[in-house]
């Protein structure tokens, strides 16, 4: 029990020593799951260090520019939108833009600063040369879907093509195109279903020890009525079900670091102090609880199934739209996001 108290301290002094979220963490609004994906098909021309792709499921478009010149985004009226420079970002508080993508939905109120007709008055955003915003040009931002979608909901289908236009050097005409596609989500219930089948066998291993016990002290020998199954075993089995949790929490919280643009080991820690701070701990927590339990300390049962129910809410309900979204926010095949 020390031993849990221990590493409970140590996680709470983690979570109270995480710093504030670096510019290179995805949003608060990044989606669990959606059923479109947005690609980045081409940027013509292409300077060499100008790199465009699309993070958090689609949700943001990133852009990196290590060209040495700035590169200008244009916003929803071809007004200047946002410079990358070499020394950060810098946004034109005059471009409806940038209150239009402070939301997934843009459904800003615009003040009357925004105005695309005004010449261009730049505040600094951000120390890196990296910027990320949600552009609703790459996205569908309406609840129901488009009529095709609708019409036939169960195919594959092209939404639209998009093109972000920029400029590099202040001249320099480039496109930025992509597309959007739909994807059927899956079928939500079977996912559900498995997950209840699987939470109830883990809970009548976890009541076999105490009804041999129960069925024992009422001097019942019936091999029919209790199965033959040691406690030990059942506690390895237990054990091991938790490792297996707690590792796959992790991994998940990893993929969508990655899927939000995190790259590096510098970049993906931060992403996951900033992000997915409980996940991460509640999964590390069911792997102590397991070799914990293995060890057949005090109070065994009970750290396994504390670790169980946190995993469960932190690294499983939280990221159940996985079950219900053609396109799951991990660099792996949805069907890999579904199992983890």
């Amino acid at each position: 029990m020390r031993g849990l108290l221990a590493g409970a301290a140590v996680g709470l002094a983690v979570l109270v020593l995480v710093p504030a979220a670096p510019a290179w963490a995805h949003g608060g609004d990044a989606p669990d799951g959606t059923d479109y994906r947005t690609v980045v098909t081409s940027v013509s021309p292409a300077p060499a260090g100008l790199r465009v792709r699309a993070v958090e499921a689609g949700a943001r478009l990133e852009l990196t520019n290590r060209t040495g010149t700035t590169v200008e985004v244009l916003g929803y009226e071809n007004e200047p939108y946002l410079e990358v420079r070499p020394d950060g970002v810098y946004e034109n508080v005059h471009s409806p833009a940038v209150y239009l993508n402070e939301t997934l939905t843009g459904t800003a109120t615009l003040p009357p600063a925004a105005d695309p007709t005004l010449p261009p008055s730049w505040r600094k955003a951000s120390s890196e040369p990296v910027a990320r915003w949600h552009d609703h040009r790459s996205h569908w931002m309406l609840s129901s879907p488009p009529p095709a979608v609708a019409a036939d909901p169960g195919r594959q289908q092209r939404v639209r093509d998009w093109v972000v236009p920029l400029r590099t050097g202040g001249v320099t005409a480039v496109s930025v195109s992509g597309t959007l596609d739909w994807v059927p989500p899956p079928r939500g219930g079977v996912w559900w279903a498995w997950s209840v089948v699987f939470a109830l066998v883990v809970a009548v291993l976890g009541l076999v020890g105490r009804l041999r016990r129960l069925v024992g002290s009422l001097s019942v020998r019936s091999s029919s009525l209790v199965p033959s199954v040691s406690p030990l075993w059942v506690l390895s089995v237990l054990s091991g079900a938790s490792a297996l949790g707690g590792v796959a929490a992790v991994v998940y919280a990893v993929g969508r670091e990655i899927d939000a643009g995190n790259d590096g080991v510098g970049a993906l820690v931060n992403g996951l102090f900033a992000s997915q701070i409980w996940p991460v701990l509640t999964g590390l927590a069911a792997v102590f609880a397991s070799g914990y339990a293995l060890f057949r300390r005090p109070a065994a049962d009970f750290a396994l199934a504390l670790a169980g129910v946190c995993v469960a809410i932190f690294a499983g309900v939280s990221n159940a739209g996985a079950f219900t979204n053609g396109v799951v926010p991990v660099p792996w095949s949805p069907f890999v996001g579904r199992l983890l």
